[in-house]
């Protein structure tokens, strides 16, 4: 399954390296925007958490 690759909100590009979060639907918003919104997302209501980061292969 392929990340989500930029931010819902704002829509900057989000690398597998960087810092995002996630809702349990894998919405994915990138750290400014997950800290202005208070960790809720703004599609569901739920909780964002950082998103785990995949080890280059």
């Amino acid at each position: 399954m392929e990340m989500r690759n930029k931010c819902e909100k704002c829509d900057i590009i989000l690398n597998h390296e960087s810092d995002a979060y996630i809702c349990s639907y894998e919405f994915t918003f990138c750290s400014t925007c997950s800290t202005g919104m208070n960790y809720n997302c703004i599609n569901c209501n739920g909780e964002l958490v950082i998103r785990p980061k995949r080890k280059v292969q």
